[in-house]
């Protein structure tokens, strides 16, 4: 089982890859020793174990000289050959298919990784010692095929996952600082789009490496690819993003568009990303806006709070650039826009919700479709006032997230669409008192600071009600005030009667 003898000590001809090989000695024991990692046959037992401590002793026994020799004059000399075998050994320590990946399958592959990152190590300080010689000038061409792969393996085991271990954890961050010294930068954004100017990055690179892995038929193949474009993506932010475009659009809606709520989420994150860093005129070339805008929409009628949270933050970024170009030219009624096509829906969500998640989601977001919309928010006066009422009349937890945001945007909303208010006046004085009064009676399930903070909010609520209704507030709450035992509903009513009598609804 663990015999893999006809590979061991393959012929020429055997060992022989396409293309032109190294004939050096040294070339040849590289080639044999890639054929060995890639062949089937030494894909069981202990065979490519056995494979990554030859090359390891291998290694060790080569001088820099001869590791990087043929640089200079072939182009297919021992530095591209090290840079296939970096491949193959970054692809033997990758994790396999998700739902292989599980159990003592993540425990073997920390094993492989913390092997093969002790590997690279090695290569790298190679070429760290050829810096400080003067013996090996061809270490830079042997540094532009290692560093791609070596810095995808090296993402892979050093992030949070699975299939990592202290170990291989440990090992993959030091794999890191040492490729970054090596290539003289001072983080892995340098790394990736360069550290000045003049230089040329490596995100190319590593897009070319991802990409076979990328397509709909292969992304889910390795687990860790889409958590490597993800955060490498993440790394390449305004003015270097721009030139990417072509090349992290597609995955970054492949992965969106998964059936996996995870997946999903990744996906919406990177393009996310993708929005706060292209500039607008790209993203409106070829109507990609729009199609980032009907991916995103789809996502909405999925009830996965997470999914729902970052979906939102997007579309509150993606809403200037499809906007920019509309004007309103007066006259006829302002169209509607893609925030109110968003608003409508999820405000229809918001409605029946019952899961205090999603209610949560929804309510943080609203005062942002508030603020966004300004005074165009009257569109939605009617199904804004049920929802606010609603949610006001549900208890939401210690920490009542969802009724202090729905009191920030009845704020917003008083503001805004101010003249429309009074007509409203006796259905939101209700809902407002009633709240002061479930949370002044509230026993023991609020803390203290959340429920001073929730009669605050409900105050300032009133007071900007008053303004709106020119006084109306202060005359229905006088008897109130004389019936009234509860000193913390007698605090607030107070507070709105000392307003200034002077105060109009210009100044909120």
């Amino acid at each position: 089982m663990e015999q893999d003898s006809p590979r061991e000590s393959p012929s020429q001809e055997g060992a022989s890859l396409p293309g032109e090989r190294p004939s050096s000695a040294l070339g040849q024991s590289f080639s044999q020793v890639l054929h060995r990692l890639t062949s089937q046959e030494s894909g069981r037992g202990k065979a490519r174990s056995a494979v990554v401590q030859d090359l390891g002793a291998l290694i060790e026994a080569t001088e820099c000289d001869q590791l990087f020799e043929g640089g200079g004059t072939s182009p297919r000399g021992m530095p591209e050959m090290l840079g296939q075998v970096a491949e193959a050994l970054e692809k033997y320590a990758a994790p396999p298919k998700e739902q292989q990946g599980r159990g003592h399958g993540h425990s073997q592959v920390a094993e492989k990784a913390a092997a093969v990152g002790v590997l690279f190590l090695k290569l790298l300080g190679k070429i760290e010692a050829a810096q400080n010689s003067l013996l090996c000038p061809t270490w830079k061409i042997g540094l532009r095929h290692l560093a791609g792969p070596i810095y995808i393996f090296a993402v892979t085991h050093s992030l949070e996952q699975p299939w990592t271990s202290p170990r291989s954890h440990d090992v993959a961050g030091e794999v890191l600082s040492l490729l970054l010294r090596v290539t003289r930068c001072g983080s892995v954004a340098g790394f990736l789009h360069g550290e000045n100017e003049d230089e040329k990055g490596r995100f190319t690179v590593i897009m070319e490496l991802l990409k076979p892995d990328l397509n709909k038929e292969s992304w889910k193949k390795n687990p860790a690819t889409k958590h490597v474009f993800s955060w490498t993506l993440q790394q390449v932010t305004r003015p270097w993003l721009n030139e990417h475009l072509e090349r992290v659009l597609p995955p970054s809606l492949l992965i969106s568009d998964d059936y996996q709520t995870e997946n999903k989420t990744l996906g919406v994150h990177c393009l996310h990303h993708i929005v706060l860093n292209v500039p607008a005129a790209d993203l409106l070339q070829y109507n990609r806006a729009q199609v980032l805008y009907h991916a995103l929409f789809n996502h909405l009628y999925t009830p996965e709070y997470n999914l729902i949270q970052a979906v939102l933050l997007c579309l509150l970024d993606l809403f200037p650039v499809l906007e920019k170009g509309l004007h309103w030219k007066g006259g006829a009624a302002r169209p509607t826009t893609h925030c109110d096509e968003v608003l409508q829906l999820i405000l229809t969500h918001m409605e029946p919700e019952h899961r205090l998640l999603l209610r949560r989601t929804y309510a943080r977001n609203l005062p942002a479709f508030v603020k966004r919309l300004g005074i165009l928010t009257v569109r939605h006066l009617k199904r804004l006032e049920r929802v606010i009422i609603g949610y006001l009349e549900v208890y939401d937890g210690p920490e009542e997230e969802a009724r202090l945001k729905i009191l920030e945007t009845l704020k917003l909303l008083m503001q805004y669409a101010w003249p429309r208010v009074s007509c409203r006046l006796v259905v939101l004085l209700k809902a407002l008192l009633k709240l002061i009064c479930d949370v002044a009676k509230d026993p023991n399930l609020t803390p203290e600071p959340v429920k001073n903070t929730l009669l605050e909010e409900a105050t300032d609520c009133l007071i900007l009600l008053d303004h709106c209704s020119q006084g109306q507030v202060k005359g229905l709450l006088v008897k109130i005030l004389q019936s009234c035992e509860d000193s913390k509903v007698v605090n607030c009513i107070r507070k709105v009667q000392q307003v200034s009598e002077g105060a109009s609804c210009d100044g909120t």
